[in-house]
């Protein structure tokens, strides 16, 4: 499976960062990690971090898979709007999760702090627009409900839109807490990090089978080799669902386009994250060297070759959206691409073990918030794997 189209902008920007051998010899270890995206990094350094000894594999080129295909916003809201997610799950729940985005970023942050490079992170503030006059009442209960639990927002008419910001829009909720980042360099680095800590990770290694013997769980590799672990951690994103009879969601393909560096660049304040409340969303963010990266246009169960022909329909779709935006200003596009993503029936990630493989645990099904969701996991899979109570493991589990 593919999970990326077209010519992903943050391997090209980033070149070559690491080099990973394969496996070239039988491995045993505490856990295997299946995957070398930025999930199973994150999930590498929770368990390396605890002295739990770990061996890591990816199929492909690390970071190269849904990773390399990340727009990189990181926010704290989720796909589902939380009046919305309160009314499917329960308000405690639906505003812990927001919770645990704002938290996650955080979390980001004090890594970076300690990995040597700022790995484009920035913070920023999160503008969310309706994207039509019929949305604005709904618009405004997601803002007293986000108000009412103590987040920090305010409320922006269409006067107050029209003073700030170059564009018209009939209302928008504007937020703090959020951030972007460049999600393949914090991949590698994290993953360097990882390794002069004891990770062993290697990279163009398949795994071809799996089965458990005395209490062990043992890895097949294409290459004949075999890792025997305490636990496995199937940290492959959209394809782990092949691993599972349970359907976690739906799969769609979404596209996306960097431009050209902007000279002059537009008036944007704060450089502040956009989007809006159409589904699917139209969405917008900026990167330190100027370019505008812009993205949405999901379709359902694209298959990859039909995904492949839809780029430069998508692409052009995403710019004139732009265009209304930002009239006037020529939006060059240097790089397009379009990536798979997951939609659960509730807007949540499935993370956890499964009932089908208990002694497995699994993270997958973020739709817009891989990133943050993935620091989620790699917390609650340490947790569960060390025996360590975890409240949060509910409100994500398989059988919610």
């Amino acid at each position: 499976m593919d999970l990326r189209s077209g010519s992903a902008f943050w391997p090209k920007k980033n070149g070559l960062l690491a080099n990973y051998p394969a496996l070239k010899e039988d491995e045993t270890c505490d856990v295997v990690v299946l995957g070398g995206g930025i999930t199973g990094a994150l999930v590498a350094h929770s368990l390396i971090e605890e002295g739990v000894e770990t061996v890591l594999l990816d199929k492909r080129d690390i970071g190269t898979g849904s990773t390399a295909a990340s727009t990189a916003l990181l926010q704290y809201e989720i796909d589902t709007e939380l009046t919305e997610l309160a009314d499917r799950v329960g308000a405690f729940g639906a505003v812990r999760a927001y919770r645990l985005g704002l938290e996650a970023i955080e979390r980001v942050k004090e890594l970076v702090k300690k990995l040597g490079d700022d790995c484009g992170l920035a913070a920023r503030e999160s503008l969310y627009l309706a994207s039509k006059k019929s949305h604005v009442a709904k618009l405004e209960r997601e803002y007293e409900c986000r108000r009412q639990f103590g987040f920090d927002v305010d409320y922006l008419s269409a006067n107050d839109i029209q003073a700030r910001f170059p564009f018209e829009a009939p209302a928008a909720i504007l937020s703090r807490g959020d951030a972007e980042i460049d999600v393949f360099r914090f991949t590698h680095f994290l993953m360097g990090y990882c390794r002069a800590r004891g990770l062993r990770a290697y990279d163009r290694t398949e795994m071809t089978q799996t089965c458990r013997r005395a209490g062990r769980v043992l890895v097949r590799t294409d290459r004949g080799f075999t890792v025997s672990a305490r636990s496995i951690v199937f940290a492959t994103g959209y394809e782990s669902q092949e691993y599972l009879r349970q359907k976690a969601g739906s799969l769609h393909s979404t596209f996306a386009a960097i431009s050209e560096p902007l000279d002059p660049f537009p008036p944007w304040p704060g450089r502040c994250l956009i989007w809006e409340t159409a589904r699917p969303y139209f969405y917008l963010r900026t990167t330190a060297d100027d370019r505008v990266l812009i993205g949405g246009g999901d379709v359902p169960d694209a298959t990859e070759h039909r995904r492949d022909g839809m780029i430069r329909r998508k692409t052009k779709a995403l710019v004139r959206r732009f265009d209304r935006l930002f009239p006037g200003v020529d939006f060059e596009v240097a790089y397009a691409w379009a990536g798979t993503f997951g939609e659960t029936k509730d807007g949540l990630a499935y993370i956890g073990q499964s009932p089908e493989r208990p002694h497995d645990y699994f993270a997958l099904g973020y739709g817009g918030n891989g990133i943050t969701m993935s620091v989620v996991a790699a917390r609650l899979i340490v947790d569960l794997y060390l025996g360590r109570d975890n409240p949060d493991a509910r409100i994500f589990s398989f059988g919610r």
